[in-house]
């Protein structure tokens, strides 16, 4: 189904990212793993090309909440490759207590990491992208985002706490979506988002007290599971040419209101353009 098509997953090495790297792999694409950490990425890269019967498996570096680190790795990726059919922006986390601060960018951490890594990142590969002529970006947002915007969080001028800041990367995330929807038209290249359900994963633990997280474990999702709507997004042949929308179990659902403003998505963008030097 995906023979001869080239998939790039962002935080490919465990969770929901490792188990949408498998399943792509299974279905023969060419699959390129951005990970963290080279050793786990390693590890995981070996295990689903043993898994999967698919040789065609590559790893490469990259922090996202470093934007240097993602410029180099799409130097990597350029290099190897002229075109990208898919790209996955799952790599995320809740970043609490000590570690929500400024990264060396001066950006917020939930912002860096959720929304600008996977901004530029996207930018960056859009050439690529428009090249396969029916790419297809898929955003792991979540339906714990914002339901108001205050873009003053993203370097610090005001202050929230980390999982008001873990929505604010998420409606962040959905709403320069939206307005890249405007700049791809034509392209033939498609923008959706997806909330993937409450999956067992260390960011989703976090964000539950301590006491509660036995018993929620027992009914959250397997990874393997939380990635069902990713895949049909990326996959199904009925969505060629589907684009803007919010997915939810494999259906469409509305996103927060405030999400569909226009002027707001304009000023997410140009905002968030301005702190990766995109600008």
């Amino acid at each position: 189904m995906m023979k001869g098509k080239v998939c790039m997953v962002t935080g490919a090495n465990q969770g929901m990212g490792k188990a949408a790297s498998l399943e792509l792999a299974k279905l023969g694409a060419t699959v390129i793993m951005v990970c963290r950490n080279e050793r786990s990425g390693r590890e995981a890269q070996k295990e689903i090309k043993r898994q999967s019967g698919n040789d065609s498996v590559e790893l490469m570096i990259a922090d996202l909440a470093s934007q240097q680190s993602v410029r180099s790795m799409v130097q990597d990726f350029d290099s190897k490759f002229d075109k990208l059919h898919v790209l996955v922006n799952n790599a995320g986390g809740l970043f609490a207590d000590k570690q929500s601060l400024l990264n060396e960018d001066g950006v917020e951490m939930n912002i860096a990491v959720n929304h600008l890594g996977s901004f530029l990142l996207t930018n960056l590969l859009l050439d690529k992208l428009i090249a396969s002529k029916s790419g297809r970006i898929v955003n792991f947002s979540s339906m714990v985002m914002s339901k108001t915007l205050n873009m003053k969080t993203y370097k610090g001028e005001e202050t929230a706490a980390p999982m008001k800041m873990y929505g604010q990367s998420k409606l962040a995330m959905i709403m320069s979506g939206y307005a890249l929807v405007r700049r791809l038209e034509g392209t033939g290249v498609t923008v959706n988002a997806l909330h993937p359900g409450f999956v067992k994963t260390e960011s989703a633990m976090k964000s539950i007290p301590k006491f509660l997280r036995p018993v929620i474990g027992l009914f959250a999702l397997s990874p393997e599971q939380g990635t069902k709507t990713a895949i049909y997004l990326v996959t199904s042949p009925e969505l060629e040419g589907v684009t803007g929308k919010y997915y939810v179990n494999s259906k469409e659902k509305p996103s927060v209101p405030v999400s569909y403003d226009e002027s707001k998505q304009e000023s997410v963008w140009s905002y968030s353009a301005k702190l990766t030097g995109l600008a």
